[in-house]
Order: C-alpha cells, then structure tokens, then sequence
C-alpha cells in the first residue's frame, strides 16, 4: 500500500519521508528487497536528501528502555 501511495504522488505532490534507518537496512522494514528497492527508487526520484547524522531522542529514549537504561 506504501508503495503505491508513493507511485501515486509521484511528480503530481510533496512527500516527505523521516526514518533513522539508513536505506541499506530498509528491506528489514519492507520484508522483501524488489519492494524496498522500489519505494527507495520512488522517493528518491528528484528529490533532495538531508541527513542529519544523529540519532532522535525517541529513538535514543526507545533503545535505552529496552536495554533497561533509566532516563
């Protein structure tokens, strides 16, 4: 469904996309490798990256919690 929701706006509407996961581990989140490389091609079509180069606090705050770290 992703997948055809990013075909759909393609070249017609602004999508913007966040994730901490670098596109090399994407196809853990997808499930398949055709469909990963698909949606990556899809978004990344015209488009301008920015990576930011950190973590996000949810994400630190999630990893810490589940490693049994207190805030």
């Amino acid at each position: 469904m992703l997948f055809q929701i990013f075909t759909e706006r393609e070249e017609c509407k602004a999508t913007e996309v966040a994730t901490n996961s670098p596109f090399a581990e994407w196809d853990k989140t997808f499930g398949d490798p055709r469909l990963c490389a698909a949606i990556a091609d899809r978004i990344t079509f015209r488009c301008t990256l920015i990576q930011t180069g950190t973590d996000s606090y949810r994400y630190q705050a999630t990893r810490d919690e589940r490693q049994g770290k207190k805030q």
